[in-house]
């Protein structure tokens, strides 16, 4: 069953509201379907009863976190986009090195980060930059709005088939293999590099502590129209250092001339200190 028009209408700018993303007329199939699954989890008997409850007034907050789990995205993958990863180990990693100091702690964000993918990426290509590097100390944040998504992220659990990407020798370094099952596992020592929470990129602050050194958003901005993709960037040019760089995906620009960034290549932007 697809929802009715003005049902989906009034759920698309919920979410929208909620989260940012646009939910076309096109999309309506695709959030029936989805929405299918949670109106038969619930018991509930129709998909339109279903949108009535979580639109209402007394609409649980655990009923509003599994709407917007079920209609958000999570499509990622290790070493997607790889010449985001190249740019990282040839440039801004020995870059970085070459003007911190003693002690010094290399920071950075995966926003929107899904199930985990991205930032146990960062954590490997990092891991590997510092082998050779005695007292280089990195930290990763990594968050989204999807609270399923974070908790797969957190176990660090994938099916092997989703590591097929890796270079073998990073596969063999970092990842668990279990006999006789299709599922792998990050090892310990990455996962204590990435620190992963809750975060909705359309909140006015984000509680962050520190600004950072580079800041993956990637695949994010095509779900926004244009003034959200301006206020969002604004937002994370706020916990960026001059000089540290942004990154979305690759079929993504940001063209506002007010943001205190310059291109530096395919989808990446280096943060310029305001006049």
């Amino acid at each position: 069953m697809v929802l009715s028009t003005a049902n989906y209408r009034k759920l698309a700018r919920r979410i929208t509201a909620e989260t940012g993303i646009q939910l076309p007329e096109g999309k309506r199939m695709m959030v029936s379907g989805r929405l299918q699954r949670r109106t038969r989890a619930l018991g509930l008997n129709s998909i339109e009863e279903y949108c009535e409850l979580v639109l209402s007034e007394g609409a649980k907050a655990q009923d509003r976190t599994d709407l917007i789990d079920a209609v958000t995205t999570n499509t990622t993958e290790f070493f997607r986009e790889p010449e985001h990863f190249d740019l990282l180990r040839q440039k801004i990693l020995p870059e970085w090195r070459q003007r911190s100091g003693p002690g010094d702690r290399m920071t950075l964000w995966s926003a929107a980060c899904s199930s985990g993918q991205e930032p146990y990426t960062l954590a490997m290509v990092l891991a590997e930059f510092g082998a050779a590097l005695p007292g280089f100390c990195y930290r990763i944040l990594a968050t989204d709005i999807s609270k399923t998504a974070l908790q797969k992220a957190r176990s660090g659990i994938y099916e092997r088939r989703q590591t097929e990407r890796m270079p073998r020798e990073l596969r063999s370094k970092y990842l668990l293999q279990a006999k006789d099952t299709p599922l792998v596992r990050i090892v310990p020592e990455l996962r204590r590099q990435v620190v992963f929470h809750p975060l909705n990129l359309m909140d006015t602050d984000y509680p962050l502590a520190e600004p950072f050194d580079v800041i993956f958003c990637r695949n994010v901005f095509i779900y926004f129209d244009r003034p959200t993709q301006a206020a969002v960037a604004a937002k994370l040019c706020r916990y960026l250092r001059p000089g540290g760089y942004l990154f979305i995906g690759h079929s993504e620009s940001l063209v506002d001339n007010q943001l205190p960034l310059v291109s530096i290549g395919r989808s990446c932007y280096l943060r310029i200190a305001e006049e």
